[in-house]
């Protein structure tokens, strides 16, 4: 295979021949040093190696190019080397396109032209993207195949696991050639689907999710018996205070039961979060964050569900699922909220039929032409209507309340406006699903001239409200009358700590009414429901930890 390459695209002969320069006093005797003068030049270069099997560690290129800037080149560059490194050349006057490039590109990291000192400017940029390359190399991974049914929700359960936790797979219907192929390969019948194949040949059938997640590389056991922090719940928070807890040198891991990013995992495109203008998707943010945490050497515990939590004296321990139990220092609660059942007749049969809680992006493609209807009025329903209006021939939003405003972010409001085919409706509620083996009608009720209507519907999508999922807590921590759970201030009425407190001093502003366990987050009563605010209180929540260990 040869050395790998890093690849300068630059159009200025001087600034190309000094960053080759660069780049070999310091890498050339690992790396391959290749100069293009254009990106249609890369572009070859690029090519060639593929064909001749080469590899492709990092890519700079400078935004200010003729015929094509630097950011149409990454974009174009990264279907031939999806996982080489990419980095944008630009001047003062151009950090905006910078940002648009991390955004629209995900480009890594952006340098500011002159970069000298380059040992101050240039190479811990380098190093910091040749030691991520290194981590993933750029060889492609066999994918997953998944064999199932379009209508089945085993299959879309499992479908949606590996889309949120981004691991690549193929699917294939039950009625397909290469599905039928695959079943006779594995000597199973119709009732083994789904069935899910390994690239190692691997036949599953019918698996759980925790067996998926073990074939899929996913870590599903933790590397000790006792940590420092224990975090349960992976999104934007539990992501916040894995990468602070981990950089800080915590002995630190993140349990998560389904996914890593939580809900704001699912959205299509968040455009409120700072430092992003154009906007990121949830899986986007999760993927950084996931590899922040990773870097900090966080572990992470897939598919692991808590049932139990208590404390052993200093130590605070959580019982699993399957009967195991992790302890340590300190604990955050991080579990966010759960999208609540829409009760009406017919919808609980139907779910995972056409019937989705959440944006369920993996059925975007086979939203085409259909009608979709999307129940509820925050800014994740309005989301998933920009999302799906891309597929369907129309996105209906039904909203309870007179109006969004009360609700939903204003952006949001105004983007839902100016498209044709998205078409708001206040005081409606679904009543009624129908539908033979699948979702096809569902029944509207509109309350401002008390009518009820039956209208044709391919696919439901439900954001009703949030509920916390804090019932295993059972009497552990004081909640509010919903199931947040309460921290600081909340707990002191009075003047009087929460009974049982066996500290003397009050409870730290994120500390629960059990010493050493935080929450963080959604699942935290009075909480904004931001995803800005929930990584802001996952650090902060960091910070506590240490002044609760300082305290011991």
């Amino acid at each position: 295979m040869g050395q790998p390459a890093i690849l300068t695209v630059d159009d200025d002969p001087s600034v190309s021949r000094a960053i080759a320069r660069d780049l070999r006093r310091r890498y050339g005797d690992k790396y391959r040093i290749i100069r293009a003068s254009s990106a249609s030049e890369a572009l070859d270069v690029l090519r060639e190696l593929k064909l001749r099997g080469g590899r492709v560690a990092v890519m700079l290129a400078d935004y200010r190019m003729p015929q094509m800037n630097g950011i149409d080149f990454l974009e174009q560059a990264m279907d031939l080397f999806p996982h080489a490194r990419r980095a944008l050349l630009t001047a003062y006057a151009d950090t905006d396109a910078a940002i648009q490039a991390i955004n629209v590109v995900d480009v890594d990291h952006y340098l500011l032209k002159p970069w000298d000192p380059p040992e101050e400017k240039l190479y811990p940029v380098l190093d910091a993207l040749l030691d991520a390359w290194q981590a993933t190399g750029d060889t492609e991974l066999p994918d997953i195949r998944v064999v199932g049914h379009r209508w089945s929700e085993p299959s879309f359960q499992i479908r949606d696991f590996l889309a949120r936790n981004l691991v690549p797979y193929r699917y294939f219907g039950a009625d397909e050639p290469e599905g039928r192929r695959l079943l006779e390969a594995a000597n199973a019948g119709p009732e083994s689907v789904p069935l899910v194949v390994t690239a190692e040949g691997r036949a599953l059938s019918r698996p759980t999710v925790q067996q998926v997640a073990e074939v899929a590389g996913l870590s599903t056991s933790p590397g000790r018996d006792f940590y420092d922090l224990i975090i349960v719940g992976g999104g934007p928070a539990g992501l916040g205070a894995a990468v602070y807890g981990g950089s800080e040198g915590l002995k630190t891991l993140l349990v998560e039961r389904q996914a890593v990013g939580g809900q704001a995992g699912q959205s299509s495109r968040i455009e409120n979060y700072l430092g992003f203008p154009d906007g990121i998707s949830g899986a986007q943010l999760t993927e950084r964050a996931r590899r922040q945490s990773d870097k900090f050497a966080a572990e992470t515990l897939n598919t692991r569900e808590v049932v139990g939590l208590r404390a052993d004296g200093s130590a605070r321990t959580l019982t699993l699922a399957d009967g195991r139990e992790i302890s340590s220092h300190a604990i955050l609660l991080a579990t966010g909220v759960s999208y609540r059942p829409l009760i009406a007749d017919g919808v609980a049969d139907l779910t995972g039929s056409g019937v989705f809680y959440g944006s369920a992006s993996t059925e975007g493609p086979a939203c085409s032409g259909t009608d979709v209807y999307i129940v509820g009025g925050a800014n994740s329903a309005g989301q998933a209507a920009l999302f799906f209006s891309k597929y369907a021939r129309k996105v209906t939003l039904l909203v309870r309340g007179d109006s969004l405003e009360s609700s939903m972010s204003y952006y949001l409001i105004q983007q839902l406006a100016q498209i044709e085919n998205i078409e708001v409706r206040t005081r409606c509620e679904v009543i009624g699903a129908q539908g033979d083996g699948h979702l096809q009608a569902i029944t509207i009720c509109d309350s401002k001239d008390g009518t009820k209507a039956t209208v044709e519907c391919g696919y439901l999508f439900v954001f009703i409200g949030a509920e916390p999922r804090t019932d295993w807590l059972g009497d552990t921590l004081v909640r509010d009358g919903k199931g947040f759970i309460r921290t600081g201030p909340d707990l002191v009425g009075n003047g009087e700590r929460p009974r049982g407190w066996d500290r003397d001093r009050d409870p730290f502003y994120l500390e629960s009414s059990v010493p050493g366990i935080f929450a963080a987050g959604d699942v935290r009563a009075n909480s904004i429901k931001r995803v800005a605010s929930a990584v802001g209180e996952g650090a902060m929540a960091v910070a506590l930890v240490h002044r609760y260990l300082e305290a011991q």
